[in-house]
């Protein structure tokens, strides 16, 4: 696993989904191929993403700072949770009654809640959070998640193995 992926998930994912349906930032052939290099790896030098695909090594340098100006990708180093301590992930299915918003902002304020998504269908949220061990993933549950004002039921998928992650999906 490389230490820095570029990931499409932004702060602010409305921006990438946008630019799919019209709404957003344009992304051009070559902005994707510069996004699949720094998929591959994400210390690439500009000049090598350059050559690869055609454009000099400041207009890469360009190229990138505006695709991360827009929010449509970040540089991050991505660590595997069970080499810096933290053995137990999962992911939370969370039913909410009231205002989605406010509940999806408070659980997005949590170190633990990694990754937050509002869904439709059974779950209004999805939230994959990242726990040190057992009694860490009981507390955030039951003591925190389940404390936020609007929280009416969780449903808990504790992670028993990884069988594939992957950062390719932003230029399918």
């Amino acid at each position: 696993m490389h230490s820095d992926h570029v990931a499409s998930r932004s702060a602010e994912p409305r921006d990438s989904r946008e630019s799919r349906n019209g709404g957003g930032p344009h992304l051009d052939s070559v902005s994707l191929a510069i996004i699949e290099q720094l998929q591959e790896d994400g210390r690439r030098p500009y000049a090598a993403i350059g050559k690869a695909v055609g454009l000099s090594e400041a207009a890469v340098r360009q190229r990138v700072q505006k695709l991360l100006d827009q929010g449509v990708m970040q540089i991050v180093a991505v660590t595997d949770p069970l080499t810096v301590g933290f053995r137990r992930q999962a992911m939370v299915g969370v039913r909410v009654e009231g205002d989605v918003e406010s509940v999806a902002d408070a659980l997005s304020a949590m170190d633990e809640c990694e990754y937050v998504v509002m869904t439709a269908g059974s779950f209004d949220l999805m939230v994959e959070i990242v726990c040190e061990d057992d009694d860490h993933l009981l507390e955030v549950i039951n003591k925190r998640i389940r404390a936020v004002p609007g929280v009416r039921t969780t449903e808990s998928f504790v992670y028993l193995r990884l069988k594939k992650q992957t950062y390719m999906w932003g230029t399918r």
